[in-house]
């Protein structure tokens, strides 16, 4: 007759502990990064009465007969799958997703986290809530602006507010997209002087500056004329594409350098100096030197051959360095079609910190005055073999268990994991199943504490027997 009482208590408690898992469920419905848990019940010792006996030639096997002494909890089991992704419009929110967790310290101590609502602090820091480090991968290098090496150890992301970055110095220009190769070609020239004195038959003429002519008719392959005012024109070629590349000096100012790009023979064509001098705002001389660069095409259309090497040279006061800038042309094509000529360089002024946002991969990205964007920090995460085994340490923690295993630390990406910039992570508790599983509990309780009562009634009954 006890053994009823000891299973109903049993019961009882363990359905107490179950409702108590439900309740912190519910409680944390809009806890952000919270993950669910639940209670598994098993059954108990049992008590053999008598045990299974053996088949023999007279009689057939006989199983045991078992009395079960009640439940007891088996494992309280945290459920890891990813919660609904809320967007907040706050740029350093961060929706961490699939088998991964953010890393943060506090002294020497280590905590994961699923609960992405970070800011900067004071000093750059970016912490969570209660000022605990978020840990990452910072950039080092002062000119490398593009990648940020993973692969040492990680450390707390400090960006501080009115960073400076150093100018860098031109030294190199990359001419991209197509020259036309059907562009037509200059079959004659006539110019005009001041006086209004023509001129036929020309092979080259510059109009305009310095020149006697004012102006000049050019005849073109296609039939077409053209009246010019200013620039040099060459029979046989074609008209002149005027381009200019923006070069960053030593100290960090801008030149712009006027070249010009015409169609020389098939397949064939001339880059050269549109001048030789630049008058700068300041007053300042910069004097440009750079032999016509001759570039080459294929049949095809694909780029043959072709480089220049362009030299300026700084005076009156503007105390930048002479640099040389090598110009390329091999991400040209020649192709049928309108000429979209164009120079990027490379190089760029100084700049302050502007904004800081944090893109899809986690990289933590730096908009500066001088438009240059540079990834300052790589946030990382962990990933455990057993994440349901850390041990939650409040306030949204973790930390890690002898039975979690030990963390892989890493990128977001390098993990198979995503990251919503702006966002955070929902609690992944389902309200619906809670209440569901607190009737299922109530139910259960209640029975429990029905075995309880009739066990106790019949204990009553047999000692009133004796009356």
């Amino acid at each position: 007759m006890m053994r009823s009482l000891f299973s109903g208590v049993s019961g009882l408690k363990n359905h107490q502990t179950r409702m108590d898992v439900i309740g912190n469920n519910i409680s944390n419905v809009n806890t952000t990064g919270f993950k669910s848990s639940r209670v598994n019940f098993e059954d108990s010792l049992s008590q053999t009465l008598t045990a299974a006996s053996q088949a023999s030639g007279t009689t057939g096997g006989t199983n045991p007969k078992q009395i079960g002494l009640g439940s007891k909890i088996s494992a309280i089991d945290v459920n890891f799958k990813d919660g609904s992704v809320q967007s907040t419009g706050i740029n350093t929110d961060l929706c961490l997703s699939g088998n991964a967790l953010f890393v943060v310290k506090q002294g020497n101590q280590t905590f994961y986290t699923r609960n992405g609502a970070f800011n900067f602090d004071a000093e750059g820091n970016l912490v969570n809530a209660e000022g605990l480090y978020v840990q990452g991968y910072m950039n080092a290098s002062a000119t490398e602006h593009n990648s940020i090496n993973t692969n040492g150890a990680t450390s707390s992301i400090q960006i501080r507010a009115g960073k400076t970055m150093p100018s860098s110095a031109t030294k190199k220009a990359d001419y991209i997209n197509n020259l036309n190769a059907t562009a037509p070609t200059i079959t004659a020239i006539s110019a005009t002087d001041s006086d209004g004195n023509q001129t036929t038959g020309l092979n080259t003429v510059t109009v305009g500056g310095t020149s006697s002519y004012i102006a000049a008719v050019l005849t073109m392959s296609d039939g077409t004329t053209q009246t010019v005012t200013s620039g040099t024109y060459n029979k046989n070629n074609s008209i002149p594409l005027s381009t200019t590349v923006k070069v960053y000096d030593s100290l960090g100012s801008a030149h712009v350098v006027p070249i010009t790009v015409e169609k020389t023979a098939a397949n064939t064509w001339s880059a050269r100096l549109a001048q030789a001098t630049i008058k700068e705002e300041d007053g300042s001389i910069t004097t440009l030197t750079m032999p016509n660069a001759e570039i080459k095409f294929k049949e095809t259309g694909a780029f043959d051959s072709g480089s220049a090497s362009l030299t300026l040279a700084y005076s009156n006061g503007n105390g930048a360095a002479g640099q040389t800038v090598a110009i390329t042309f091999d991400k040209l094509t020649q192709y049928a079609n309108s000429s979209t000529i164009n120079a990027e360089a490379d190089g760029y002024a100084s700049g302050t910190l502007d904004t800081v946002t944090i893109d899809e991969s986690g990289t933590v990205v730096g908009t500066y005055t001088n438009g240059v964007l540079r990834k300052e920090a790589q946030i990382a995460v962990a990933q455990f073999t057993n994440a349901p085994g850390l041990t939650k340490k409040g306030n949204s923690l973790y930390v890690e268990s002898n039975n979690s295993g030990t963390p892989n630390i890493g990128t977001a990406g390098g993990f198979g994991a995503t990251i919503t910039a702006s966002a955070l992570e929902m609690s992944n508790v389902d309200v619906a199943e809670e209440f569901s599983n607190m009737i299922i509990t109530q139910r259960g309780f209640q029975s429990n504490s029905k075995i309880i009562t009739v066990s106790d009634e019949m204990l009553e009954n047999l000692i009133n027997m004796k009356r």
